[in-house]
């Protein structure tokens, strides 16, 4: 897959506990089916061996869409289920590692939440930048708030994608108008809902506004 192909527009991150489907292949075959253009496994209440074996089931379901899988912080699950990159926090591997062990062909996404962290990444090898949480979350509890000047500020400072996280929804994407940032990251938004196809479709619909 082309790394500089991909459509970060809407990004969405995966969680069982507050998927509105009962199977997570549903769930994000029916948010591909609404425009999502890659998604991110992020399961943390999961063995290793669950964790890839799921990491298999959605990567096939992604293929079928030809959307990249990223895996949320395990380098060595990414690598085993050939998946297309890995992302990672500030409390995790450094990015410079991270890139060694996955390689140059490989996707690496990196959170940060200022200007510095950013740059750093950026020098350290990411592919894509994980700004935020812009709004409150009840999905990550221990990130630092983000402005969305802040992450303009960003996005003119590095030459990678910039992708807006934490506690996004629709109704709020026009505040993001100007920004020139990439995307959003998205969970409930998503998948909680009732319709999740419909919720992705009306999502990318919404999300115009910020290319204005």
């Amino acid at each position: 897959m082309d790394k500089k192909c991909v459509d970060y527009t809407l990004y969405l991150v995966t969680d069982r506990e507050l998927m509105s489907s009962e199977k997570l292949e549903d769930a994000v075959f029916d948010a591909l089916s609404g425009g999502c253009g890659i998604v991110q496994l992020r399961e943390k209440n999961c063995s290793s061996r669950e964790f890839f074996d799921m990491a298999l089931r959605i990567k096939r379901i992604c293929r079928e869409f030809d959307v990249p899988l990223i895996i949320n912080d395990r380098a060595d699950i990414a690598l085993a289920a050939d998946c297309d990159g890995v992302h990672i926090g500030q409390k995790d591997l450094p990015a410079e590692y991270v890139r060694k062990i996955i390689g140059k062909d490989k996707i690496l996404g990196v959170s940060a939440s200022n200007i510095d962290k950013a740059l750093e990444a950026y020098k350290n090898g990411a592919d894509y930048l994980g700004v935020g949480a812009v709004f409150p979350t009840s999905t990550k509890t221990d990130t630092n708030s983000v402005t969305i000047e802040q992450i303009a500020e960003i996005k003119k400072a590095v030459g990678i994608p910039v992708v807006a996280i934490g506690g996004i929804k629709k109704e709020k994407l026009c505040l993001f108008r100007g920004t020139r940032i990439d995307g959003a990251a998205v969970v409930s938004a998503v998948i909680s809902e009732p319709d999740i196809k419909k919720a992705a479709e009306e999502f990318k619909v919404a999300w115009r506004c910020v290319d204005v």
